[in-house]
């Protein structure tokens, strides 16, 4: 169930917690008391506790250090860390388990009494500025509520979230005057200069409006705000900290715009004064990346106190994670439940209420008939992420994530689909063209309601844009040459897979031309395998093979990307039957798959590699190119060898604990991987559609389609005991098969695990039965 933690009697005695601290604004359903959302805010996971809304542009939650040094901030990454002793305060905006970090907007933090600082302190000195020490004691999360006990500001702070409003409550002691500070210098992944400039405005209604402009991840970033107050102002000041200036003094209705207090400049900290306080003092702000009027517009979209928009919330959480209802023993129902909520936080929200939104070419377009969505992660969710979604979400899928892709391509410089992009801006972060299959996947599962030919012209426009990643030399040569390209031997391999999907799209769409230039291209994985030695491997312009060859060594802008030869060698997922070949057949494949597993890292250092964590020997849980090396046991003939590694990597790198993650979520890709397998199947090859069984990690799940179907997983003799599959039906039908088909579980049914003690060596081991490996998928998957 979700982490309350018990309040202390110092707490009570200060009378600083309300009935609506204690009581739920609304019972939760069982399906959202199971989830906590402290998992993975400790070790390497990288996500926040805090307060949003399904899918939500507002993400607010506790910020427990943003003056790190920049190596120490990839720890805080998502602005929380649990072992942190003090909060600074609370921002509007986060990354639910990225491995690099921005945002951190608009933090805003309460202080109570005569003495108010404007400094955020040192995080190595507790009780310093106007960051506060706080208890897990007093702290509580689940999912659209977040609440903790401030104990140096002695206030009892509580979070909330719309989808495009934050809502704070503080309740200060009684007696002591209330003051809020509201930082526009912060952020998560600080430096000097990230900040360009900001302003702030007082309306004479009481509204405060402003926005800031950040260099930072995404370039010249521009996020604006509008904030208003449940209790009138009694004095304020704005300060320029770089030039010490500041405006005081409150102006009431009734004065003219040309009348308002305002306040430009680089590094703007404000204080707002309310004095004595008989009830607790909400502040409830909207954002908008395209200007104040669409903040104003947000705040005004979502009308309510803070009790009516975390009903709202609760109610919007119960119904998402009701798509999939789990029933399996308690620490795993809350490591599931908790995955599935993590896989719902991201994409978000990225476009106003009146459908405007800042695009990749940093102007404003508006949508039409369909919500703008941002925060793609896509080297990371095209794996199961977005798989997920088909299932369980197809219509935001098809009306918003898709759309939204294409819109962006649309209006992009570059003319080419989102990388890594954040509020409508790009990073241009990892490799791969993976917006492409995303939308292949959607289309190949039947999912509508976008513009076909729109989005294959924008796939095929971000396969052959020369400029990008080495694109124009892979085209060439049929590689991307490591001498004139990083990361050479990644991008050709990933590349190759995206080629794939766009010609399983277009031979589906009856473009036969498109379908025989990319299903060439599908092939180029082998112009950089190296059957010498067994591994993937980075080519010179030349044709030799780079030397020297070590095929553990990680080095950021090498060879691999993320990862090493071990991982990226197995990395094609829609022709693992021609690489089996080239490694020399199904016997030779398992006692590769085993030495990857069983490798002694002993005397191998990869400290100065960041998201290299959870290892097994040289498969790497903690990144994503090995997600889908367990499951390929079973397109070599051994699925109870899946099934053994499935035990040893869930038992191993899951943990109901905020250490629970094993590495960062990659805004979902972690949990998703955790809820499928947990279910017993994994969406190995994205654009196949067909989901390899693993084995089931539940006694009982249903998932709850949008079309009104029930697709039931029952497992019988579930137990530590028993953790190879017996025997499959699906419909009551004995399945002899090592997969499942899309339509079949769409169109509902149940799927029924029979758990032993002994491996069954004849299941699902002839090659009919075993889950697609060629170049070309099954007819109908």
């Amino acid at each position: 169930m979700a982490r309350l933690h018990t309040l202390s009697l110092a707490a009570l005695a200060l009378g600083l917690v309300t009935a609506a601290a204690l009581t739920p604004a609304t019972a939760a359903p069982d399906q959202s008391a199971a989830v906590d959302p402290f998992i993975g805010t400790g070790g390497e996971g990288h996500t926040f506790p805090g307060a949003v809304a399904p899918f939500g542009m507002v993400q607010l939650s506790p910020d427990t250090d943003t003056t790190c040094t920049i190596r120490d901030c990839y720890g805080h990454a998502a602005g929380y860390r649990h072992d942190d002793p003090t909060i600074q305060g609370f921002s509007l905006t986060h990354f639910s388990g990225a491995g690099h970090s921005d945002l951190g907007d608009f933090l805003m933090m309460p202080a109570s009494g005569d003495t108010v600082s404007l400094e955020p302190g040192d995080a190595k000195v507790p009780g310093s500025g106007y960051r506060s020490r706080f208890s897990h004691a007093n702290e509580q999360a689940v999912p659209g509520y977040y609440a903790v006990t401030l104990d140096d500001a002695k206030v009892r702070a509580e979070m909330t979230a719309g989808t495009r409003v934050g809502v704070h409550r503080y309740t200060f002691r009684p007696g002591d005057a209330a003051h809020l500070v509201f930082d526009l210098r912060t952020s998560l992944y600080n430096y000097p200069g990230k900040m360009l400039w900001s302003s702030i405005r007082l309306h004479p209604d009481g509204t405060v409006t402003g926005t800031r402009e950040t260099r930072g991840w995404a370039p010249d970033r521009k996020l604006f705000f509008a904030m208003r107050f449940s209790a009138p102002l009694k004095d304020h000041a704005f300060v320029d900290t770089e030039k010490d200036v500041t405006y005081k003094g409150f102006q009431g209705p009734g004065r003219g715009s040309d009348d308002l207090p305002e306040r430009l400049g680089r590094a703007l900290v404000a204080r707002f004064d309310f004095g004595r306080l008989d009830r607790p003092l909400e502040a409830k702000v909207a954002i908008s990346s395209v200007d104040e009027a669409g903040a104003i517009g947000n705040l005004d979209a979502e009308p309510g106190d803070f009790d009516a928009i975390r009903t709202g919330t609760t109610a919007a959480w119960a119904r998402e994670l009701g798509a999939v209802e789990i029933d399996a023993p308690a620490p795993m129902k809350r490591m599931l439940s908790t995955a599935l909520y993590h896989t719902l936080i991201a994409p978000s929200v990225a476009g106003d209420a009146d459908g405007r939104y800042r695009g990749p070419d940093n102007a404003v377009h508006k949508a039409e008939g369909f919500t703008f969505r941002s925060t793609f992660s896509l080297w990371d969710t095209f794996r199961a992420e977005q798989p997920l979604m088909t299932l369980i979400q197809p219509d935001r899928v098809n009306n918003e994530i898709v759309r939204s892709l294409v819109a962006s391509q649309q209006v992009s410089p570059y003319g080419i689909l989102p990388v890594w992009q954040f509020q409508g801006r790009e990073t241009w972060t990892m490799i791969g063209y993976h917006a492409v299959p995303v939308i292949a996947d959607a289309y190949l599962k039947g999912i509508r309601g976008f513009d076909a030919d729109a989005a294959l012209d924008a796939m095929v426009k971000s396969a052959t844009y020369a400029p990008y990643g080495g694109l124009g030399e892979y085209m060439k040569r049929g590689y991307v040459p490591i001498d004139r390209e990083p990361e050479a031997a990644s991008k050709t391999v990933e590349y190759a897979y995206d080629d794939w999907t766009i010609a399983r799209m277009a031979a589906a769409m009856g473009r036969k031309d498109v379908a025989a230039q990319f299903g060439k291209r599908a092939g180029n994985w082998r112009n950089s395998f190296d059957v010498k030695t067994g591994f993937l491997r980075a080519r010179k312009a030349d044709g030799s093979f780079r030397t020297p060859f070590d095929p553990t060594a990680i080095n950021y802008g090498s060879d691999y990307t993320e990862g090493n030869a071990w991982q990226y060698s197995w990395f094609v997922p829609h022709d693992q039957a021609g690489l089996f070949r080239l490694m020399k057949g199904d016997k030779a494949v398992v006692a590769k798959l085993d030495q990857m597993f069983e490798y002694d890292n002993s005397k191998i250092d990869y400290s100065h590699a960041e998201d290299i964590a959870g290892l097994i020997g040289q498969y790497i849980h903690g990144n994503e190119p090995s997600h889908h090396v367990a499951y390929l046991y079973s397109y070599a003939g051994q699925p109870w060898r899946t099934q053994e590694r499935l035990k040893q990597i869930v038992d191993s790198q899951y943990k109901a604990t905020p250490e629970g993650l094993s590495g960062n979520d990659d805004l979902g890709q972690m949990s998703a991987w955790l809820v499928f397998t947990g279910l017993g199947f994994y969406p190995v090859a994205p654009g196949s559609l067909e989901y390899v069984i693993g084995r089931p990690f539940v006694n009982r799940a249903v998932l709850n389609l949008p079309n009104g179907r029930r697709f039931t997983i029952v497992t019988d003799g579930l137990s530590d005991a028993n953790p190879y599959i017996g025997g499959v039906t699906l419909n009551g039908k004995p399945l002899d098969r090592g997969y499942l088909r899309h339509q079949e579980i769409v169109a509902g049914g149940e799927l029924r695990f029979r758990m032993q003690a002994t491996p069954n060596r004849n299941w699902a081991t002839a090659r009919s039965a075993r889950p697609f490996s060629t170049s070309t998928a099954r007819k109908g998957g």
